[in-house]
């Protein structure tokens, strides 16, 4: 595939929402973790903290929600619930994620994911969900200093795979997550889960879809 004279030779990946089923249970486990300390409405904070990595949601909450945010307490609580919900019911796999993984690995495309995630939670859930193996590369939130939107990120996947950003597609389903690739100069594709794109992230798209199976299209 050739966009604007240059060959697609890299595709990189966000995890949570885009791969794998994992805001909503995220959104969940962080409503119940919220009211056990007595802090209410705390899933819709997932809203405004799409894409942002450890720090910077911290940051947010301390700003946002309370001055002296128990952040460490909050976050072994979400652990406890999210866990206890995906040991009882799993953690679904997006439709036409490993469909179109496993293209781009027949296909000689050098695949990579960059998320906000740490490194342990990201590759247990991507080996328990068998597509760990089609990634040939990736960039974990607490391996930069900087979260989503700032580009680092998709700065470093791309080094991961060793491909340049004119030869590269980003997939994403949140707006910090497009800006964050856009930034990195990589025409990017959205496929929105919980968060329609506004006219502003529309007009950075190169596409949108609704499934990663229906991109197959476009490459072939």
């Amino acid at each position: 595939m050739y966009i604007d004279g240059n060959k697609i030779e890299g595709l990189i990946f966000d995890m949570d929402g885009l791969l794998l089923d994992s805001e909503r249970i995220v959104q969940k486990s962080w409503e119940m973790a919220g009211n056990e300390l007595q802090i209410r409405g705390m899933g819709a904070q997932i809203y405004h903290t799409l894409g942002m990595n450890a720090k910077s949601r911290r940051e947010f909450f301390e700003q946002n929600v309370k001055k002296n945010f128990p952040y460490e307490e909050f976050k072994e609580l979400t652990h406890k619930y999210f866990y206890k919900i995906t040991d009882e019911e799993g953690l679904p796999v997006k439709k036409g994620a490993r469909k179109l993984l496993e293209y781009a690995k027949m296909h000689g495309y050098k695949t990579a994911v960059a998320t906000s995630s740490g490194r342990k939670y990201a590759e247990q859930v991507l080996k328990e969900a068998k597509l760990y193996e089609l990634l040939d590369g990736g960039v974990y939130g607490d391996m930069v200093s900087k979260g989503k939107p700032d580009p680092q990120i998709y700065l470093r996947a791309l080094e991961s795979i060793s491909v340049r950003s004119e030869n590269a597609l980003a997939f994403e389903d949140a707006p910090n997550g497009v800006r964050s690739a856009v930034a990195a100069g990589i025409k990017t594709i959205m496929i929105p889960d919980l968060v329609s794109p506004t006219e502003e992230i529309s007009e950075m798209l190169y596409r949108c879809f609704d499934d990663l199976g229906e991109v197959i299209s476009i490459l072939d």
